[in-house]
């Protein structure tokens, strides 16, 4: 059957009676391709249902759907017409992993950071009503979603508007704010939405609005307190919205009449209504049932054995720091941990099951995350905020007003650094050097290691400033960390080779784990390498010694070109008058598409290969044997 659905008018086809065997035809064929390519698992196993009854209830693309998140979109792509190119999701190329307005139709707002939905589906929902437009806008968002105070805010500001044709759907798959789901939830919910509640309703206001102030609202309280008793509708009421729920969100027989009842209410102009559902993550897979923390983003897996452990290999970054943070925690009891809504992203399981007292996760709340550790400080705690570089772009303000103005000393542990290979340009980490580096108190270190990094958040943590520590996703080249907990000189970049031709022509400024294919670069043109270790404070005496007795600078990162450590260097050698060619790589100024990480690099022209080509193509004489500018008497020595 679900080789007949080419797009929502196929499936608007089908009697009702025919969907729970469509459901499960496309619950497994989200198993079999994410099994084959990777992605998320778990929340597309529990919106199969809702998937569909969205598209068969609403006039899509005509109404708009908005996805929060959007990691649980899979089964709505294969529903729009991407059934036949789920093999290349996240791929190169190939589909995103997240709804994305060039790719369909369908996908009408571009998601993948939480809780905009609803502010979105307003917007789209105002505008309709602006141009005249008969439709209605959906919203779709998690549980998990609604802890951010975004959702709030647009919520807040909704209820202004009385007749807004706006459906917000709550996918609540934790059961953290709803009573176990059943039939008289299921009876009550199906009733209030119905033709006879609306009418009922209506008498009522009406009937209050003809009653002494005092009177109507006591008898408007007297309403409002019954309904509380029967469903846990209050706190979206007093927001301005009409509540129903919550019902069993894989119960096609109930969500779908319940959806027309929604769907017919806001579009007759009674205001933005809320449909509250129950769904469970990983549903129908028994495995990702069992675990869907486990199956949430799993690699290529076998569906009939299940995620097998690959083994010791060499560590992630996000395991040296999770390391890192306990012995820390052990050797100093006043750390404190936190992290927003990302326990096993960040590397925090070992410290929560150790350190409970000490460990925070404040929920998808950025913002409250950094202002939480800012207060912390005040008090002589010692926070380290474990955060994705692109999450904190969401509390950039709170950095420089509630942290950096302050001068606190906070760590933020910035994962996620660079490229982020299949997730994509929603989550990379590209702009995190940039918009650090800018602000005044801030240090930045840029490890090119695993055994660095330990090193480097051990310096950070001593400092009485605000300091960030950027690493990439997953491991290094395996240099193991040290046992011990100890410092770098802050400030100061080490040579890791120096160029055997006289003259030393070449040098190259390495940031992060860049040094590696720098070095090899380094052998072919007998360049001299520096770790240059710090962004901020940055190693100037170094620079100013380098320029002295090679002609040509290269800097590389594996962030945003503009604004970034290479511009940093540029700035410096400005102010101290160093006149030499700067040929500055990294992210270009697009935004780098999902695929594979080492694929994408290359893209970039930031793998061995692409940092030589730009180098011999910036300085073509470099090709040729280096030439013997200075005596061996003229050398000067470098580096700290």
């Amino acid at each position: 059957m679900l080789h007949s659905i080419n797009d929502p008018r196929d499936l608007r086809k089908l009697t009702r009676e025919e969907l729970p065997a469509l459901a499960d035809e496309l619950r497994q064929y989200i198993v079999d391709s994410v099994s084959k390519t990777g992605g998320h698992l778990s929340s597309n196993l529990g919106t199969v249902e809702l998937s569909i009854a969205l598209h068969y209830v609403f006039d899509t693309p005509h109404d708009r759907i908005v996805w929060d998140v959007g990691h649980q979109s899979y089964p709505h792509k294969i529903l729009t017409g991407r059934r036949d190119q789920m093999h290349s999701l996240r791929q190169f190329g190939g589909l995103s992993g997240f709804p994305r307005r060039s790719e369909s139709e369908y996908d009408t707002f571009g998601t993948a950071h939480s809780s905009t939905s609803i502010s979105a589906a307003m917007g789209m929902a105002r505008a309709a009503q602006t141009k005249g437009e008969d439709r209605v806008a959906v919203a779709v968002i998690g549980d998990g979603a609604m802890s951010a105070g975004m959702a709030f805010e647009a919520m807040n500001n909704a209820g202004v508007y009385e007749n807004m044709p706006l459906v917000v759907i709550l996918n609540d798959n934790d059961m953290s704010i709803s009573p176990a789901v059943g039939a008289l939830n299921r009876y009550l919910a199906r009733l209030l939405s119905g033709n006879i509640y609306s009418a009922t309703k209506k008498g009522i206001d009406s009937v209050l609005s003809s009653m002494a102030p005092p009177l109507r609202e006591f008898a408007k309280r007297l309403e409002d307190h019954a309904k509380g008793f029967v469903s846990p509708s209050t706190i979206f009421e007093e927001f301005g919205f009409t509540y129903f729920g919550p019902i069993d969100g894989h119960d096609l027989d109930t969500l779908i009449p319940m959806m027309q009842n929604v769907r017919r209410l806001a579009k007759e102009g009674n205001g933005p209504q809320f449909l509250h559902v129950i769904t469970r993550k990983g549903q129908g897979y028994m495995l990702a049932e069992a675990d869907p923390i486990l199956y949430h983003g799993p690699g290529k897996f076998n569906p009939q054995e299940g995620i097998k452990s690959s083994g010791a290999g060499k560590k992630t970054f996000t395991q040296v720091f999770g390391e890192w943070l306990c012995d820390m925690a052990q050797a100093d009891p006043k750390l404190i941990g936190i992290t927003p809504a990302m326990r096993e992203g960040s590397g925090l399981v070992e410290f929560e099951k150790r350190f409970p007292d000490r460990y925070y996760d404040v929920g998808i709340a950025e913002q409250h995350s950094v202002t939480f550790a800012a207060g912390m400080a005040c008090e002589g705690m010692k926070p380290v905020v474990a955060i994705y570089s692109t999450f904190l772009q969401r509390a950039y303000d709170q950095l420089i007003h509630d942290v950096a103005l302050q001068d606190l000393p906070i760590v933020f542990a910035i994962d996620r650094a660079g490229l982020v290979g299949a997730d994509g340009a929603t989550h990379a980490g590209a702009y995190d050097i940039a918009y650090l580096r800018c602000i005044p108190n801030m240090l930045i270190m840029t490890p090119a290691d695993e055994a660095e990094c330990r090193d480097l958040l051990t310096t950070a943590y001593h400092q009485n400033h605000p300091s960030a520590v950027r690493y990439p996703r997953g491991a290094g080249i395996g240099n193991p960390p040290s046992a011990e907990l100890r410092s770098l000189p802050l400030g100061y970049g080490e040579i890791r080779r120096e160029a055997q031709t006289k003259g030393k022509r070449l040098a190259i400024l390495a940031f992060g784990t860049l040094l590696y294919p720098a070095l090899d670069v380094a052998e072919k043109l007998d360049a001299t390498v520096v770790n240059m270790r710090f962004v901020k404070p940055l190693d100037i005496e170094l620079i100013k010694t380098l320029a002295r007795n090679h002609d040509y600078f290269v800097t590389v990162e594996d962030g945003c070109v503009q604004g970034g450590a290479g511009s940093a260097c540029m700035e410096a050698m400005n102010l101290l008058g160093i006149t030499k060619p700067v040929l500055t790589l990294g992210l270009p100024d697009v935004f780098i598409e999902h695929g594979d990480y080492n694929l994408l690099m290359a893209q970039c022209g930031l793998d061995a290969a692409g940092i030589e080509g730009a180098i011999l193509a910036r300085f073509p004489d470099l090709g040729t044997a280096p030439l013997n500018l200075k005596t061996p008497s003229d050398q000067v020595p470098v580096g700290k």
